[in-house]
């Protein structure tokens, strides 16, 4: 079959567009095809790029900022809305008569109301012809703050996401699920976030060899990893803390005297810079070398997938930095999953994890052998890094533990039973 995976956006390395992409490895593995369609594509990506579809376009920014935030309807602004979904639904359209689909994938744009217009052009489309999707939710609006306040009540109703008999819904933790069906009476199947473990993980080559000093970072600095975006609910004070207590004169035997770096290599601006803004200011009270490297990071799904050359400074993958990290921050207050996770664990890292509540719920439970903290940073959390990061022994029994449970429940081979039974059940 020819798949057809929808979203505002499937570039770079945020969880859905990585999730996307794993995806289309499992079914293309299967036999099928995968064909993509959103506001931007990576550029290996084969498909359609519809400029308005994406959640920065200008004109959906002036409509988003004119329904959120307010429950006062504007007649112009919804009008425009409504025009605008028409225009995108014919877009769909025209891109699934294009490449003959046979089975629409939306990944997230019917769950968050990022894009209220894509989203409500996608549901009338599926409804008005019946097509066979399956809808995957990353997130879902009631789960942000941001979206509470809104004017368009009916149309998330509608759309985020749809009760439509051809719409077959996953989500990827069991606390969504419950949502789900708390909410709208709509049953889903779970499918976690997942990871290639069966391929070895890559390690310091020709390519990667010079990133430490491309970043400024001697042999000897503690290169501690912040992999995530820089957006308020990954609680990257909290890692900004954890540094600034290890580095600590008190500390220094136990880090054999060595110096400290906090490194970020996502990009700011999805939700502003005012939380970039406030994380530097806060490393610079604190003695913390912080530094944003999104700059020197391209969007490789593929670990084994070098950039090649190109005008400019020379870039890395984003997997070249847990090659050479000593440790991994994932303090996150709130995750759908926790790609980042399931990362640093394919690569055999030491990390400290913030007791979000899915990892509470789907991931602790498993036995992960972790530094778990609860919000804050305690005196006990810097004694269990520093062990996990210095102590060889303590450090390869905890990422091998966590290598082997990670390889059993969050690989491809996991859940590629799953996918082809929804697959089977969409279009039978």
């Amino acid at each position: 079959m020819n798949l057809g995976f929808v979203s505002t956006r499937l570039a770079g390395t945020d969880g859905v567009s990585l999730e996307a992409r794993k995806w289309a490895a499992i079914y293309q593995e299967m036999g099928h095809r995968a064909f993509y369609c959103a506001g931007e594509l990576d550029p290996d990506l084969e498909g359609t790029v519809v400029p308005r579809m994406h959640f920065q376009h200008p004109e959906v920014r002036a409509i988003q900022n004119r329904i959120f935030g307010t429950t006062e309807r504007d007649p112009e602004v919804l009008e425009a809305l409504l025009e605008m979904a028409h225009t995108l639904q014919q877009d769909l359209a025209t891109f699934c008569a294009d490449h003959h689909i046979h089975l629409l994938i939306v990944e997230n744009a019917l769950a968050i109301p990022m894009h209220v217009a894509l989203g409500v052009a996608i549901a009338r489309y599926i409804r008005e012809t019946h097509f066979p999707a399956i809808a995957h939710h990353h997130d879902f609006f009631w789960e942000r703050e941001r979206f509470a306040v809104n004017a368009v009540g009916d149309l998330l109703e509608e759309a985020f996401p749809p009760a439509l008999p051809s719409v077959h819904h996953v989500v990827i933790n069991s606390l969504a699920q419950q949502t789900l069906r708390a909410r709208r009476g709509l049953a889903s199947v779970v499918v976690p976030n997942i990871f290639d473990y069966a391929r070895a993980a890559p390690g310091i080559d020709e390519h990667n060899a010079d990133l430490r000093e491309t970043l400024g970072l001697d042999r000897q600095t503690l290169f501690v990893l912040q992999p995530t975006r820089v957006v308020p609910r990954k609680g990257i004070e909290l890692a900004i803390d954890l540094v600034r207590r290890m580095g600590l004169p008190r500390h220094a035997s136990r880090r054999q005297h060595k110096e400290l770096a906090l490194v970020i290599t996502h990009h700011a601006g999805d939700e502003g810079m005012e939380y970039l803004e406030a994380l530097q200011h806060q490393a610079e009270e604190a003695g913390v070398r912080l530094i944003h490297a999104a700059d020197h990071f391209v969007a490789y799904a593929d670990p084994h997938q070098a950039p090649g050359p190109g005008p400019g400074p020379k870039r890395y993958r984003l997997w070249d930095a847990y090659v050479h990290a000593d440790f991994v921050t994932y303090p996150s207050l709130y995750e759908g999953f926790g790609n980042a996770l399931l990362e640093t664990l394919y690569f055999r890292l030491p990390a400290l994890v913030n007791r979000y509540p899915v990892y509470t719920a789907d991931i602790a439970p498993l036995g992960m052998d972790l530094v778990e903290i609860q919000g804050a940073i305690t005196e006990e959390t810097v004694e269990a890094c520093l062990e996990a990061m210095m102590d060889p022994v303590r450090r390869r029994h905890m990422t091998e533990c966590n290598y082997q449970v990670a390889r059993r429940h969050f690989s491809y081979q996991a859940v590629a039973p799953t996918l082809a039974r929804l697959l089977a059940e969409a279009v039978p």
